[in-house]
């Protein structure tokens, strides 16, 4: 696999795409539609980057104490290396597996609103999981205690909370926007699309489904697809044209 340098880490050109526009429900599923495409031309090296992010999560969890969560803070950063891929991926440019690090040599204030945006997640899921099972999510193996039904429902609970912020990586990564207006112009992007992000949040619950079913190992095809299609959507709900 090629080890070119992560094109999305050279300077985006302006104006970024900030005006956010609403669109038919129906483009949720064309959204995944354009993830296969972009799935299907690398899906060795997508499923190996999905690899790291989950080895990543579960080698910090087993960490006593702080493990839990330091995942929190590193494993979202991992995690962006599917999001170089997909727009890598958009371009035609050949994918790498050294794209898990990428953003980590992103500058500081896109770093924090990549935490920011995923700890808004986690503290969505931690407080089901308390109010629902009681249960510690910064506790060593503590979803292994949960029964699947409420692994799910934590996880959609999570997916739903995410939404306000779903576009804030691909701003302040893809086109070097500050930490504000990126959270401002998700938060808009929300509000006009609430629909067709309901729908799509349904899609991915059922993806989800799949990973767990298949005892985790669905979700190496399960990310990259998160991934991929939440890109197709930004692109879709800020009118950015495909690259040339």
């Amino acid at each position: 696999m090629s080890e070119a340098t992560p094109p999305l880490l050279e300077p985006a050109p302006p104006p970024a795409h900030l005006h956010a526009r609403a669109v038919p429900w129906q483009h949720a599923l064309a959204w995944y539609e354009d993830a296969l495409r972009l799935f299907k031309r690398s899906p060795v090296t997508w499923s190996g980057l999905a690899l790291l992010t989950l080895a990543c999560e579960l080698a910090l969890e087993a960490i006593p104490a702080v493990g839990p969560f330091v995942g929190k803070l590193l494993t979202p950063l991992v995690a962006c290396g599917l999001i170089c891929a997909a727009a890598a991926a958009d371009r035609g440019q050949p994918l790498s597996l050294a794209f898990a690090v990428w953003a980590f040599r992103a500058p500081g204030g896109a770093i924090l609103a990549i935490v920011a945006a995923s700890l808004v997640t986690f503290a969505a899921e931690a407080f089901t999981a308390w109010w629902v099972a009681d249960a510690n999510l910064l506790a060593p193996a503590a979803g292994a205690e949960l029964a699947p039904a409420a692994v799910v429902g934590i996880y959609a609970i999570g997916i739903l909370a995410s939404l306000p912020v779903a576009f804030v990586p691909f701003h302040v990564l893809l086109e070097d926007v500050g930490p504000g207006a990126a959270f401002r112009a998700s938060w808009t992007a929300f509000v006009l699309n609430t629909g067709p992000l309901l729908v799509y949040s349904a899609a991915s619950l059922v993806l989800l489904g799949v990973g767990i079913a298949t005892m985790g190992i669905g979700l190496v095809i399960v990310l990259p697809l998160w991934a991929a299609s939440s890109y197709a959507a930004w692109k879709d709900v800020f009118g950015i044209r495909d690259p040339a």
